[in-house]
């Protein structure tokens, strides 16, 4: 038996593993192929018989409802901010008012003191000291819109006023106020204190 091999035999043995490589590679890219598609298919999970275009306006729909919710989150929070801010001034202005409400007995205390100042001592200067003072109050009346209560000669309201006696007069008509015994004091609609009158009967 001869040793020589034979060349053609030898370039067939070369090429059969080539072959045997290439078929598992095919089978490989078809296995890949078929998982991609499967893996396309579960990432859309789309609903047998369902239309491209109705899931998109389906979306569209969501996207709408969701962009009203935010939209009413929106204005119900600006709203919020707009009442609490409200609420705040209308405590701050209430803690203000009541702090001034009791300062009133000082201020009649004030202008008491300054109907009976005697003429001989009205131009000392420690009485012009003390009519500085009574000023300031007057200035923090205003600051918050306080405005006094003298309703002398007008007619009586009883929202305003409080009668503690009557009597005849010539001078202003019945149910008109003779005389101011103390003033009274009110911010806006708000009475802090009624004014203290005589009416004519």
């Amino acid at each position: 038996m001869s040793d020589v091999k034979n060349p053609a035999d030898e370039l067939e043995r070369e090429e059969m593993p080539a072959e045997d490589a290439a078929e598992p590679t095919e089978e490989a890219t078809a296995e890949q192929a078929e998982a991609a598609v499967d893996a396309t298919q579960d990432e859309l999970e789309l609903p047998e018989g369902a239309n491209l275009m109705q899931l998109l306006i389906e979306a569209q729909k969501e996207a709408k409802a969701n962009e009203d919710g935010w939209q009413r989150a929106r204005a119900e929070f600006a709203n919020f901010k707009k009442r609490n801010e409200r609420e705040r001034r209308e405590v701050f202005q209430r803690a203000a008012l009541d702090t001034l409400k009791s300062l009133l007995p000082i201020i009649d205390d004030f202008d008491r003191a300054f109907e009976s100042v005697p003429e001989a001592i009205s131009e000392n200067p420690w009485i012009g000291g003390v009519s500085m003072i009574q000023r300031k109050f007057s200035t923090l009346l205003e600051q918050y819109e306080v405005e006094a209560i003298d309703p002398t000669g007008g007619p009586f309201d009883p929202n305003l006023h409080q009668a503690i006696g009557a009597e005849d007069s010539d001078e202003v008509e019945s149910g008109h106020v003779i005389e101011t015994l103390q003033k009274g004091y009110r911010a806006g609609e708000q009475v802090l204190r009624l004014a203290l009158v005589k009416v004519a009967s």
